[in-house]
């Protein structure tokens, strides 16, 4: 066995095929394995020194909802098809060939090359860089990938990153910091990381690049170059092995449904995590937190402002001026079960924060130091990091009795109380330490190379609690931080947000990013977490883009000690009020598209080219965006404006929800945006527009389920169904339910058959379908003549008729 050299890489040979897994082992040692997981998916895992030093995986999880102790196999094939492919051999290049993708594989080297099946033939997507793509060990012990750059590629996802949505030229650490007040147009790192890259070339064809790596990759997409190699991108991980997923488009959407899926099926909260969420850090700091939380209900009942959950911060735990979690101040909060009863009763649920970390002056700490549930070093004494106005130690979730601790926790803390959920904060595991180790499921071994699997095993707890303790309820978690596979556990948001415009517009791109890696149910801090209070005009801006984000919640921690509250400025208040009013309207909207999601893998929000990959204009990084496929919104980002200006794309005719006015497709078009009621938001024809049309405000309603029809304008077909439940009574989504409307349209006529699907009966006993008010069509609803009434609908007079289930 020879040592390899720069002069002479590794040779390979091949040397085993076992069903799905091809091996190869080289002269120096390294092996190869190569898995054809799927028609669109293959898998490399490089062993540079010929074992395997990854741990095992808590990220790919395909088609699955969770993954079980102590993680993924780095060799289990399970949850993937296998499907036949082709394997030759000639003049020193292996090629494997399935139906969608080929693999061509350089033996001496191991150099691959990349081709998806195109309508002409195989296109190459990508290929290794000529000269040194891998680290056989020359240079240290950190894990190299590098891979030519083609004119005109395009880079998106990476999780949660700053500044424009497209990477390129731009080089990003993927680790997890508390960046509070980032500027997010430029800051890096932020609290999540996902090391996936969505390729799209100058033609707009589109491939996806995994990388199963939890060792705070480098991920550089041109920023770098180098005159003695030709222009590459890379990933550099500071250990384990080159692990990676390679999954053929040929479209972007397609990439990006594929992706969501290999990392697990996104988890579909209550429906009551879709409406307004109050928080505010200043409430539960106050030494009359109890009172002040009973100022916020009066407050939204006062203003007729619907909210469903409030976001309870860490104050509620502290003892003195710091904070410990598990613990309740009873100064603060006299009567634990009643401040919950009183909550439940209005109708709004709490979201009680939880952090990772014990301070050293814990009441508890002490205790599980003792048992050794902590991140510790070598001999077993706590790692002691920076933690908020202290230090304290992190939790260990890969040992069992700490995470059986934890659930513990939550229940008898919280969940006993009447609360239904859990807000997971600070949970970056910022530990620097490089002594550091974990207990690895009983394999102990350094810390660094997996403190996001922590942040990710911290959600599955605080979830796996509210199962056991309400097995007849979705769980809802929310966290700060998160990985790969985030998705499966809980909803997020960007962080601790600064006040300002730009972090409004770099927000709604930062949401975007996180969409296209797999994580939709996000959202963002409204009118700004740290920084001053708002200015009204940007309060009311952010209020308008946040009432279409699936989480909605107004938080802050203003420096100037002022409250980020819907009525913090009377003249701005009656337009707030509106929107969180439409906000409820909108619910249903969301909540499908949130189960389509975890359905069907679609992102919620996206950018226009997802949809309109062949238009060239969508492509360009404008503040225009859609929420599903049907509805495009375009935000008032700036200060001062009373219109924008956006682009539609081509190739349909495009209805504005707000005054059904008609846009044709393939232009550029000003529009008004006022700064009340919602923004520019417009609907594809042949679309539906679920809603909820029961009288919005704080006392609950029943709901008045709604479908507001856009039909095709001439002879043409649509359908449209909408996921419907009860939080009462939520159903298996495998087995979906919710209404259907089929439409047959002629220049002169419309036949709406409309219709129930799933095993239940519906929640309501009617569904209630709007078309636009210029409608003159004779109409018939399931072969009868319809009978349509005028009704002010979303701020104007529409044409509605009722389906009696």
């Amino acid at each position: 066995m020879r040592k390899a050299t720069l002069a002479q890489p590794p040779l390979f040979t091949l040397a085993e095929r076992t069903g799905p897994r091809v091996t190869l082992r080289a002269d120096t040692g390294a092996v190869a394995h190569v898995f054809v997981l799927e028609d669109d998916i293959i898998r490399v895992l490089l062993l540079a020194g010929g074992v395997s030093t990854s741990p095992p995986s808590w990220a790919v999880a395909p088609g699955q909802t969770d993954i079980a102790e102590p993680g993924r196999d780095r060799m289990d094939v399970s949850g993937f098809a296998a499907p036949g492919f082709t394997l030759d051999e000639a003049e020193g290049v292996l090629v494997l060939t399935t139906a969608r993708l080929r693999l061509e594989i350089t033996l001496a080297g191991f150099f691959c090359r990349w081709s998806q099946a195109a309508s002409d033939g195989w296109r190459v997507i990508a290929e290794d860089r000529p000269t040194q793509a891998y680290n056989f060990g020359w240079w240290d012990d950190g894990v190299y990938h590098y891979v030519k750059r083609q004119p005109g590629e395009r880079y998106y996802g990476l999780g949660e990153r700053a500044g424009a949505m497209d990477r390129a030229g731009r080089r990003f650490r993927l680790t997890n910091l508390d960046p509070m007040g980032y500027d997010a147009s430029a800051d890096d790192p932020l609290y999540k990381a996902i090391p996936y890259v969505l390729v799209v070339d100058a033609e707009g064809a589109a491939h996806g690049v995994f990388y199963d790596t939890t060792a705070d990759p480098v991920f550089d997409f041109g920023h770098e170059h180098d005159n003695y190699h030709p222009h590459y991108r890379y990933m550099r991980a500071e250990s384990g092995d080159l692990d990676y997923y390679m999954i053929a488009g040929p479209d972007a959407r397609a990439v990006t449904r594929r992706y969501t899926w290999l990392t697990g099926r996104p988890a579909l909260m209550p429906r009551w995590a879709v409406g307004y969420s109050g928080s505010t850090m200043t409430y539960t700091d106050a030494p009359n937190a109890q009172a002040r939380m009973g100022e916020f209900i009066a407050g939204v009942s006062r203003h007729d402002i619907p909210c469903q959950s409030f976001h309870l911060s860490s104050g509620y735990t502290s003892i003195g001026d710091k904070r410990y979690v598990f613990h309740w101040n009873r100064d603060k909060f006299p009567d634990v079960e009643g401040f919950v009863r009183g909550y439940a009763d209005a109708g709004v649920e709490l979201v009680p924060n939880i952090k990772p970390a014990l301070l050293v002056s814990h009441p508890r700490y002490a205790e599980l130091a003792e048992k050794g549930w902590f991140v510790s070093d070598a001999d077993g004494d706590p790692v002691v990091c920076q933690f908020w106005d202290e230090v304290g130690s992190y939790v260990d979730f890969t040992h069992p009795e700490a995470a059986a601790w934890w659930r513990r926790q939550v229940t008898e803390q919280l969940l006993a109380y009447g609360i239904r959920s859990t807000w997971n904060d600070n949970n970056e595991y910022e530990i620097w330490d490089t002594r550091a180790r974990i207990a690895g499921f009983g394999d102990a071994r350094p810390a660094a190379g997996e403190r996001p699997v922590q942040t990710l095993l911290m959600m599955r707890a605080s979830r796996a609690a509210q199962i056991a303790y309400r097995p007849g309820e979705r769980p809802y978690v929310v966290t700060r931080s998160g990985m790969a596979g985030m998705q499966r556990y809980a909803q997020t948001w960007s962080g601790d947000n600064y006040t300002a415009w730009k972090t409004l517009r770099f927000n709604q791109k930062m949401g975007l990013g996180l969409a296209l890696s797999g994580v939709s149910n996000t959202g963002h801090d409204i009118g700004g977490f740290a920084g001053p209070a708002p200015e009204p005009e940007l309060l009311l801006r952010w209020v308008q883009a946040g009432v279409l984000m699936p989480r909605f919640s107004i938080h802050s921690w203003n420096t100037d000690r002022t409250v980020n509250e819907p009525w913090m400025y009377p003249e701005a208040t009656p337009a707030i009020v509106g929107m969180m009013q439409l906000r409820q309207t909108l619910q249903p909207l969301l909540h499908d598209l949130l189960w389509r999601h975890h359905a069907d893998y679609e992102p919620v929000t996206r950018p226009l080219w997802l949809d309109f990959p062949d238009d060239p204009r969508a492509w360009e990084d404008g503040d225009a965006y859609l929420l599903g496929p049907d509805l495009l919104v375009v935000p008032a980002l700036d200060p001062g404006v009373a219109t924008v200006r956006a682009y539609l794309p081509a190739g349909t005719t495009w209805r504005d929800v707000r005054d059904d006015r008609v846009y044709v497709g393939g232009a550029e078009y000003d529009l008004a945006a006022p700064l009340s009621g919602l923004p520019p938001m417009l609907a594809r024809e042949g679309s539906g527009l679920f809603v909820d049309l029961a009288p919005a405000g704080f006392a609950d309603s029943a709901p008045l389920p709604g479908v507001l029809l856009y039909p095709p304008d001439k002879a043409g077909r649509m359908s449209w169904s909408g996921f419907d439940e009860s939080d009462a009574a939520p159903r298996d989504p495998a087995a979906p339910q919710g209404w259907t409307v089929e439409v047959q349209a002629s220049a002169e006529t419309l036949a709406i058959t409309a219709g129930w699907r799933g095993a239940t009966s519906p929640p309501a006993d009617a569904l209630r379908i709007i078309l636009p008010p210029t409608e003159t069509r004779r109409i018939t609803l399931n072969g009868a003549a319809a009978t349509l009434q005028p009704m002010q609908v979303m701020g104007i007079e529409r044409l509605v008729m009722t389906w009696m289930v």
